[in-house]
C-alpha cells in the first residue's frame, strides 16, 4: 500500500508541472480563439532568460544572496515575457484577426520558431541551471503508518506546490478582479463583451502577458529539475494530451487532465511497465488522448464547437 501511495504522489506532483503549462494554451484560447503552438517556446525563452538573470546579477552586482538574486531575476525575465506578450500581439496577432484557424496556428508556429531563435542568440545556447535553492533530497514520511514509510521527493513536492499556488491565484484573478470578468466575458463572447465596452486588443495583451508569466513559472521549475536546454521546448507535447483530455476551453480540465494524465503515467510504468517491457509513460498520454479525441473530442469540461457557434 506505502509502494501505492509512493508512485500516485509522484504521479500527482508530475501532473500539476504538466498542468502549469497547459494553463498557457487554455488561457490563450478561451479569450482570442488561437491554439498557441508557440507556449513550449515560451516556456524555453522563460527559462533563459531567468537562467541568465539569475547568473549574472550577482556576477555584476556583488550579490551573494541566492534568493535575493533569484528574485530579481524572476522580476527581469516576468518583464522580458511581457514585452515578448506584448510584441507577439501587437506585430503579429493583431493584424491576424478574423483569420482561418490553419492560418493562426501557422502564426504561432513561426512564433515558436522565432523565440527558439532569438532566444539562443540572446542569452546564449548552452545548458544552464537555476537554483532556486529547491532542496532536492527526498524524504521518508508516515512511516509509523506504512511499514518503510513513503518516499517523497522533495523538489517534486515544492514544485507542486508552486504550481498549485499560481493555479489558486490565476483562480481568484478571473473570479475577483473585475479584469478577471472581462477576460472570462470575451472568453465567452467576442462580440458581446466588445459591444458593452470591452477593448478586445487590451484583453489579448494582458491573456498573453498572463500565458507568459505562467511559461516563466512552468519553466523556472522545469528549468531547476531538468536544466535549461533547447529540449525544453518539448515540454509543451508533454501539455498537449492534457489539453486534449481536459478541453481546450477550461482551466478546470487543465488541471484535472494535468492529474490524471500524471498519475496514470505513473502506475501504468511501475505496475504494467515490466510486463510490456517498460516505455509505457512514453506513450501513455498520448493513446489516452486519442481515445478522448475519437469519443469525446472536446475533452473532460470542454464545450463543443457547435454551442459556441
Amino acid at each position: 500500500m506505502g509502494f501505492f501511495l509512493e508512485t500516485l504522489l509522484g504521479g500527482l506532483m508530475a501532473g500539476m508541472l504538466y498542468s502549469l503549462v497547459a494553463l498557457g494554451f487554455v488561457l490563450i484560447y478561451k479569450a482570442s480563439g488561437v491554439f498557441n503552438f508557440a507556449q513550449g517556446a515560451m516556456v524555453l525563452f522563460a527559462a533563459l532568460a531567468m537562467a541568465r538573470f539569475s547568473e549574472w546579477i550577482p556576477l555584476y552586482t556583488g550579490l551573494d544572496n541566492l534568493f535575493v538574486a533569484n528574485l530579481l531575476a524572476f522580476i527581469g525575465a516576468g518583464a522580458v515575457m511581457f514585452g515578448v506578450a506584448w510584441l507577439i500581439e501587437r506585430l503579429a496577432l493583431r493584424h491576424l484577426v478574423n483569420q482561418e484557424a490553419t492560418t493562426l496556428l501557422m502564426a504561432t508556429l513561426g512564433i515558436s520558431y522565432f523565440l527558439d531563435g532569438i532566444g539562443q542568440t540572446l542569452f546564449g545556447s548552452d545548458i544552464y541551471k537555476i537554483d532556486i535553492g529547491m532542496p532536492k533530497d527526498p524524504i521518508l514520511a508516515f512511516e509509523s503508518v506504512f511499514e518503510g514509510g513513503i518516499l517523497i521527493n522533495k523538489e517534486d513536492l515544492y514544485a507542486a506546490l508552486i504550481a498549485a499556488v499560481l493555479v489558486a491565484l490565476l483562480t481568484l484573478f478571473f473570479q475577483k478582479t473585475v479584469t478577471g470578468r472581462a477576460l472570462r466575458a470575451v472568453a465567452d463572447d467576442h462580440q458581446a463583451a466588445q459591444s458593452i465596452g470591452i477593448p478586445l486588443n487590451r484583453i489579448w495583451v494582458i491573456v498573453w502577458c498572463v500565458a507568459g508569466v505562467v511559461a516563466l513559472v512552468a519553466g523556472m521549475i522545469w528549468g531547476s529539475k531538468l536544466g535549461v536546454q533547447f529540449s525544453l521546448t518539448t515540454v509543451a507535447l508533454r501539455a498537449l494530451p492534457v489539453v486534449i483530455l481536459g478541453g481546450l476551453t477550461s482551466v478546470p480540465g487543465a488541471i484535472v487532465g494535468g492529474l490524471i494524465i500524471g498519475v496514470g503515467e505513473k502506475l501504468s510504468e511501475v505496475f504494467l511497465g515490466p510486463y510490456v517491457g517498460g516505455g509505457i509513460e512514453i506513450w501513455f498520454a498520448y493513446v489516452l488522448a486519442l481515445v478522448f479525441l475519437l469519443f469525446r473530442p472536446q475533452g473532460l469540461f470542454g464545450e463543443k464547437i457547435i454551442d459556441r457557434v
